[in-house]
């Protein structure tokens, strides 16, 4: 499902991520409102509109509980730019790494390819035309241009036009119905060999992708070389070519501002990794410099990206962590004061992990079933089997550390390892697992701990 974020309604979201996501019912509903707010702003009128801030937010709750996966979802079911990023992967200004203003340039990055898809899907039919007939002028090269020759003949009545233009009617015909698809035509393509330029900036050492031939133009005209390709890839590019020419790309890079600044949504996951005292060495010694130099960003301020500058201020940020070490009041002041809504996930229960087995579209149980019947083998759980695989992963979470429903991924592959080493060479057409089973299989590790935590 992919909507317009107008189509959107707050229940339709919640509705959408309850495919995928068991429980959490709270985050659901800040992260629908959000993303709906998103909206809603846009119908505002202009002097208030920009009066109108983001409420950005801050999920807490252990990994495994569904955090991240929201954050995928929402990216799905809405057609709004979004980027997800780590926190943890930032330095403060002046360390080696990546600064946060890359995330802008990410973001924005992102928008313009979305922008630019959309519009290519837009003139696809218009591009496909005027592809099919630069095929045809290969197949059979057009006639001398009235104007430009000496050839006198009435284009209409000449026999030599009529007779040109029936033969290419005849050719068009054979060239949708794939006759020529062994065929080969040359076709002029750029040569890729010119070299790409990194921008050395106040903001670090950043690929801005900039090419010779952009900065100088036409004092250097683009070079080509003559490539032999098939009817059908000389068709897929031809009209990768002609949709370049149909799209204006100052109004795709503007539209793509536009969007970002008005509907972007950046989810900055594992915040609790930059919460804290600063230890004054090792990896963690710019944490709070890396929280000083969000403030701007999260706040709202222009941030240079090569299509030009890029307001953040109505960006919604959504930030996750676990925060098993720290607490969210560990963050500065200023900090928590950008992200006034705080959602708490809860931890996952027993039944919880049933209905996660079970119950979303993407369900594991539903994977595994999926893999091995492209081996021609049909795999059963029992009610008894899917409850004692949930039974054993709430244990090992309790008495190990608790990775919440990553802990299914670990069990059903240690339970299933077997069966899915020895298909197909053992000719197995069946695959029942009961509760014994499970118990059977995973007796042994879960009762002792030091294998367990090695293994689950």
């Amino acid at each position: 499902m992919k909507k317009g974020i107008e189509e959107l309604t707050p229940k339709q979201i919640v509705k959408e991520l309850d495919k995928y996501i068991i429980g959490q019912d709270k985050a659901k509903k800040s992260v629908a409102i959000a993303l709906r707010n998103r909206w809603r702003r846009l119908q505002v009128e202009d002097e208030l509109r920009e009066e109108i801030m983001p409420n950005n937010i801050i999920l807490i709750g252990p990994t495994g509980v569904g955090k991240t996966e929201i954050a995928r979802r929402l990216a799905r079911m809405s057609s709004a730019p979004f980027i997800k990023v780590e926190a943890s992967k930032f330095t403060e200004v002046g360390y080696v790494g990546r600064d946060v203003e890359s995330i802008i340039r990410d973001i924005i990055d992102l928008s313009v390819s979305m922008v630019r898809n959309e519009m290519t899907g837009e003139v696809e039919s218009k591009a496909e035309e005027m592809a099919e007939e630069r095929l045809l002028d290969l197949l059979l090269p057009p006639l001398p241009d009235v104007k430009d020759a000496e050839t006198q003949f009435n284009s209409e009545d000449d026999e030599t036009y009529l007779k040109w233009k029936r033969t290419r009617e005849k050719l068009k015909d054979q060239l949708r119905a794939g006759r020529f698809d062994e065929r080969k035509v040359e076709l002029d393509v750029p040569s890729s060999t010119s070299p790409m330029m990194q921008i050395i900036s106040p903001m670090g050492i950043e690929e801005m992708g900039m090419n010779i031939q952009d900065l100088l133009g036409p004092m250097f005209p683009q070079k080509t070389k003559k490539r032999k390709m098939n009817i059908p890839d000389a068709r897929r590019y031809l009209i990768q070519d002609e949709s370049q020419k149909l799209i204006d790309m100052e109004e795709v890079v503007k539209e793509a501002i536009q969007r970002v600044e008005n509907a972007g949504i950046v989810f900055l996951d594992e915040i609790d990794k930059i919460a804290g005292e600063d230890s004054g060495h090792g990896p963690d010694v710019s944490r709070q410099g890396v929280q000083r130099d969000l403030l701007p960003i999260v706040e709202g301020s222009s941030v240079i990206t090569k299509y030009g500058m890029v307001k953040t201020d109505h960006i919604l940020f959504i930030a996750s962590g676990a925060f098993h070490v720290s607490k969210p009041s560990d963050l500065i002041p200023e900090m928590q004061g950008r992200f006034p809504i705080r959602v708490e996930l809860e931890s996952l229960t027993t039944e919880d992990f049933i209905r996660i087995l079970t119950e979303p579209e993407n369900a594991l149980i539903k994977q595994y079933i999926a893999l091995l019947k492209t081996e021609g083998v049909k795999l059963t759980f029992t009610k008894g089997a899917i409850k004692e695989v949930a039974k054993i992963a709430s244990e090992v979470n309790e008495n190990a550390e608790n990775i919440g429903a990553r802990r299914l991924h670990t069990i059903l592959t240690t339970l299933l390892e077997t069966i899915l080493f020895d298909v197909p060479d053992e000719n197995i057409t069946e695959a029942k697992i009961a509760d014994k089973d499970v118990r059977d299989a995973l007796k042994d590790i879960v009762e002792d701990e030091d294998l367990s935590r090695y293994i689950l």
